[in-house]
């Protein structure tokens, strides 16, 4: 279970323990009444609350059944991986460990297995041939993937695919014996405050349910820039869930367990699955390519702030700046531009960059959709065919043709008082990425830019319409660097 810090562990528990303390008491209140006694002492009777008890009945018997229907389909995923260290043996003598063997033999590669523990669910079946979706650090680099089943029994499993951006990945074993496959439910019926259930492998404790709310939906900001949007639930998750099911009261899984926000590794209650509808296509490319395929657009974008909105002379902050444009990318080739800002694709009105990532990444490879672009104060629509996403460490290689290759932020009136110089025009560099046309040339991040070519840059607007021009392909840039002045030339 990947985990992510918050804060400290004590304080975390006790504020549990109060709020648990909290519910007992209320729950004992609603549940008993009073009646006075023919004594001169007072004293309290209880007597159930016939409806309350009825009513937590009812939910109890939903629990049993999620685990008798649903539990069948959960497995416990345990891998193994090879290690080799390049070092000296253990067992060596005192000297031959310092100074070397006699022989002068160079020293043998030690090996070791390191092993993990995660949760799985089965999601289809061929015959015999079962599948079960996973996270893709679950997986990580095994050699050995072992599926263990609801009763205990152990199944050598064969990796059939992943899905680094969403943190999937897809099992196979054969079984000889018929078993349940999982029912997908619609994870965008999901309210806050619907009660769900956990099931998977904590700790390596198989078959381990337990139950809670779903706290918030469409979170973000998941570890190594997984693209989805997460269910956020108070259902106990800790490390070896990853993987496993977050279940409704129907037996309908809604989400894959993925990570948590703990300051230990044990659970505070905030746990997060990948929402059942992100996966679906996943499963389908899995089971037909082994692969998932993504749609690539070609741009670096960011969210922006009110600074960014005035200074842009947008509507409002709702969706994507265009940072820098890949050349001969579908954005360069149907003309988009740095200082872009895309508000709508198809149908789908974004929210900010995160936003529009992911539904890049649903939207099929080949095909057309529109897009909704402000520039420079103006409303345009283009159509864009999107490509075929090349792995992470191809478009690295690409970085030489990314324009300009940098972000800037306007010269707001904070930033002013900072530096303390006097400059009211310009924008200041936040960001230069490395190997681009900008870093090359010397850009640097601080940077404050006055002039292009020799044309003053007002405020991000100005800057944005300077760098626009596709025919020129050496630019002169002149600023302010650590308070001095400074000059580059950039070469596109």
């Amino acid at each position: 279970m990947k985990i992510r810090w918050s804060l400290p562990t004590i304080v975390s528990v006790s504020l549990s323990f109060l709020s648990m303390a909290g519910v007992i008491v209320l729950a004992l209140v609603s549940c008993t009444t009073t009646v006075p006694m023919e004594s001169s002492a007072s004293r309290l009777v209880t007597a159930p609350a016939t409806t309350a008890i009825a009513g937590l009945r009812d939910l109890q018997s939903s629990f049993h059944a999620i685990s008798e229907s649903v539990s069948p389909s959960i497995v416990r995923i345990d891998v193994r991986e090879r290690v080799t260290q390049n070092g000296p043996q253990e067992g060596l003598p005192f000297f031959d460990f310092f100074f070397g063997r006699p022989d002068d033999s160079e020293p043998e590669d030690r090996g070791f297995e390191r092993g993990g523990v995660g949760s799985g669910v089965i999601v289809n079946s061929d015959g015999r041939q079962y599948y079960v979706l996973t996270n893709d650090h679950v997986v990580g680099a095994a050699d050995e993937i072992t599926v263990v089943l609801n009763d205990g029994t152990e199944i050598d499993g064969e990796l059939v695919g992943r899905d680094s951006r969403k943190d999937l990945a897809m099992v196979s074993f054969q079984s000889g014996r018929d078993l349940p496959v999982a029912r997908l439910g619609d994870s965008d019926s999901l309210r806050v405050g619907d009660w769900v259930v956990a099931i998977g492998s904590p700790f390596g404790y198989q078959n381990t349910i337990t139950a809670g709310i779903v706290s918030a939906l469409g979170r973000r900001g998941g570890p190594e820039g997984n693209i989805s949007d997460f269910i956020q639930t108070d259902a106990s998750i800790n490390q070896g869930n990853s993987g496993g099911a977050l279940v409704n009261l129907d037996g309908e899984v809604i989400g894959i367990n993925t990570w948590i926000t703990s300051d230990s590794g044990g659970s505070i209650g905030l746990g997060f699955a990948v929402p059942i509808n992100n996966v679906i296509r996943s499963i389908s490319e899995f089971l037909a390519d082994g692969e998932v395929e993504y749609g690539w657009l070609g741009v670096s974008i960011q969210t922006i702030d009110a600074e960014q909105v005035t200074s842009l002379q947008l509507p409002d902050r709702s969706g994507a700046l265009v940072n820098s444009v890949f050349g001969e990318s579908p954005a360069d080739e149907i003309g988009l531009l740095a200082g872009d800002f895309i508000s709508r694709i198809g149908n789908a009105m974004i929210r900010d960059s995160d936003d529009l990532v992911l539904i890049i990444g649903e939207l099929p490879v080949g095909e057309s959709v529109e897009f909704a672009v402000v520039r420079q104060g103006e409303e345009l629509t283009v159509s864009v065919t999107l490509a075929a996403r090349e792995t992470d460490a191809t478009i690295n290689q690409l970085y030489r043709r990314l324009w300009p290759g940098m972000s800037v932020y306007p010269l707001s009136p904070d930033i002013v008082e900072e530096i303390g110089l006097g400059i009211t025009n310009g924008v200041i560099v936040s960001l230069v990425d490395q190997g681009t046309a900008a870093d090359i040339g010397g850009l640097r991040s601080f940077d404050i830019v006055t002039s292009i070519n020799g044309t003053a840059v007002r405020d991000l607007l100005s800057f944005y319409s300077i760098i626009a021009d596709p025919e020129l392909k050496e630019w002169h840039f002149a600023g302010i660097r650590d308070g001095e002045e400074f000059e580059v030339t950039v070469v596109r």
